[in-house]
């Protein structure tokens, strides 16, 4: 099925295809991207580890609270993350007290650090990575960070502005229901298709991936 007839499945949906139009938000440009602040980044990056299987609205409601407490969350400051540091944290009613996420981010700061060593910024990096790649993507943050897989880290991406999909319930259902997957993709082959067909239709239709995923998951209801 070409791209159009999922853009007409969604507007039976939403309306009109106005009405799906409506809802799709801009996709930051690459070059601003790039400019902002790895501190951005790691701050993005703990708020999708501790929302991950926890309320989002706790998370939100506490976030100046991290902010505080994770001192902006430079990442030269927290990949020295001390014992003292840890004991300090764990015992902040400001912030979610969970020790294995909060470690998680002296490894994502360390992550984000090298990545800044190799690229001058890991905003940088991230920026210039190949849209038409995002499953590699997500396989390096994955094996390169602290608990960036599964959609944790296509949130991620997705909130920090940089063009991409998310394979959330309803993507997924509409993947299984064009014939792209028949389950859920996990395996490398299946992600590799699932890439495939995002590109093709990116080709097809000129729009951002963001949009293509956005239309996709208003295609099922």
């Amino acid at each position: 099925m070409g791209f159009q007839k999922i853009l007409e499945l969604a507007a039976g949906h939403r309306g009109s295809e106005a009405a799906v139009l409506e809802q799709l938000s801009e996709v930051m440009p690459v070059s601003e991207l790039a400019a902002l602040g790895d501190d951005r980044w790691l701050s993005q990056i703990t708020r999708c580890v501790f929302q991950a299987g926890f309320s989002w609205k706790v998370i939100e409601t506490k976030w100046p609270g991290f902010e505080e407490a994770f001192e902006g969350f430079q990442p030269r400051r927290w990949k020295m993350m001390s014992d003292d540091d840890l004991d300090r944290l764990v015992k902040d009613k400001a912030i979610v007290r969970n020790p294995q996420k909060i470690l998680s981010v002296r490894g994502n700061a360390q992550f984000l650090c090298d990545l800044a060593d190799e690229h001058g910024s890991a905003a940088a990096f991230f920026a210039g990575w190949p849209v038409s790649d995002q499953i590699g993507l997500m396989d390096l943050m994955k094996k390169r960070g602290s608990r960036l897989g599964g959609t944790t880290g296509q949130v991620l991406l997705r909130r920090m502005g940089k063009d991409g999909f998310i394979m959330s319930g309803d993507v997924v259902k509409a993947l299984i229901r064009e014939g792209i997957v028949d389950k859920p993709p996990t395996s490398k082959k299946a992600l590799a298709t699932v890439q495939d067909a995002f590109n093709a239709w990116h080709d097809e239709t000129g729009r951002p991936y963001t949009h293509l995923s956005r239309i996709l998951a208003m295609s099922v209801g």
